[in-house]
């Protein structure tokens, strides 16, 4: 059911942006921190089995110079520098298997798919681990309060970084067209691509899906599914750390990223997502400071317009690219 605001309040929806007044400062110093470790990406030939396809197990340095794993795709004939996809995944998901992420490198683009440190367990499989300096805080089972107390020690500065560098790793590649990179992805990869956007100001374009890590507090109490519930069962049992835990997450919204970027940028939303509610989405999208563009699926839950999508982002990256 629609449960969430109408469609033409949706589209004017533009809620009070809860932003630190070090926001900027805060991000500059965790990209210096992040840059002060050498990238050393390693590019490693492997065989899955694609006549079309070549595949490289890539490896390289993310957040405080830990080791992160991710996949490298290209239609195996390219001659010249191809405009990248970089793609981000869903909260819970790892890199899986190259044959996961067919549809970019098929329709003629290098791709870069970044595994999630930690996660790679819930719904495909990920290599590698979440080895931190975290403050180390009780947190209820998941992600989205690890660390929760304060943004140096938060889970998604780690992740966020690993997503900013990543994009450094796609311009290292040669066979990159380094002022041709995409971001590309759904739910917590749609969040990942708004937060590098934000941060990076030199990107051809981003693709975020159903976008998660948005609107925080309306999202934490609008719905009670997962995984934003994980945030309402922590406050549940820590009644005291309410504005502490907000403070929080001030600095990882997308709608202070979205203030932020200059890309141009194709969103999705399901009208009926009780996962990433549409009202999050939207104030996200109005908030966004570039060219945009919105599909709207009215009857759809947190999947989205899956390959309706699909066929909207190649015809966006072919617009761009031209």
């Amino acid at each position: 059911m629609h449960f969430d605001l109408p469609l033409n309040e949706l589209r004017s929806y533009l809620p009070e942006r809860e932003e630190p007044a070090d926001f900027d400062d805060f991000w500059k110093k965790s990209v210096t921190e992040t840059e002060n470790f050498e990238l050393n990406a390693v590019f490693e030939r492997v065989d899955f089995h694609l006549e079309v396809i070549e595949t490289y197990d890539l490896t390289f340095s993310g957040y405080n110079g830990q080791r992160i794993k991710g996949w490298f795709m290209m239609p195996i004939n390219a001659t010249e520098p191809l405009p990248c996809v970089v793609k981000y995944i869903g909260y819970g998901g790892g890199r899986g298997f190259p044959t996961n992420w067919l549809i970019f490198p098929s329709a003629g683009y290098a791709t870069l798919v970044m595994d999630t440190r930690g996660q790679g367990s819930a719904w495909l499989q990920g290599d590698t681990a979440d080895i931190s300096d975290a403050g180390g805080n009780p947190h209820f089972p998941g992600f989205m309060t690890d660390g929760i107390l304060d943004p140096k020690t938060y889970y998604f500065r780690r992740l966020i970084m690993d997503a900013f560098r990543v994009v450094q790793v796609a311009r290292s590649n040669q066979r990159v067209d380094p002022q041709k990179i995409f971001l590309s992805g759904g739910s917590q990869g749609g969040g990942l691509c708004l937060a590098v956007a934000g941060l990076t100001p030199d990107l051809a374009g981003i693709l975020p899906d159903v976008p998660f890590l948005c609107h925080f507090r309306r999202a934490v109490t609008l719905v009670d599914s997962h995984p934003y519930n994980e945030i309402a069962s922590y406050l549940k049992v820590h009644r005291d750390k309410v504005e502490q835990v907000f403070s929080t997450l001030a600095y990882f919204d997308g709608m202070n990223f979205a203030a932020r970027a200059k890309a141009p940028a194709l969103f999705s939303v399901g009208l009926m997502d009780t996962t990433c509610p549409p009202s999050t989405v939207f104030a996200t999208y109005n908030h966004y400071a570039s060219e945009k563009e919105i599909r709207v699926y009215e009857f759809n839950l947190h999947e989205g317009g899956e390959s309706y999508q699909d066929l909207e982002k190649l015809k966006f990256l072919k617009s761009w690219v031209r």
